[in-house]
């Protein structure tokens, strides 16, 4: 599963970073062309990205996508069928 997400700042990005250490199952950052990948657990990983961009948050843990939908902005989420679970 797939959250675009676009994040305002140090604030939203350390939430992330906090909710990914919680979650079981492994979450990555990517640039939107997929050029950059790092790990979201990784406090220096996350230096790699530009944040003034959007990002895509790589998860296969639907709760963990629960928790981020209100850290930052959603622009999108796929599968879109699933959205509806996330975004209730």
């Amino acid at each position: 599963m797939i959250t675009k997400k676009r994040f305002h700042n140090i604030e939203e990005l350390q939430k992330l970073q906090a909710l990914a250490n919680r979650c079981p199952d492994g979450v990555g950052l990517h640039s939107e062309d997929g050029s950059i990948i790092v790990d979201a657990k990784s406090f220096i990983g996350l230096f790699a990205l530009d944040f003034t961009k959007p990002v895509l948050v790589v998860s296969e843990n639907m709760d963990f996508h629960k928790r981020i939908a209100r850290v930052g902005e959603t622009l999108s989420f796929q599968p879109e069928f699933m959205k509806c679970e996330i975004y209730k």
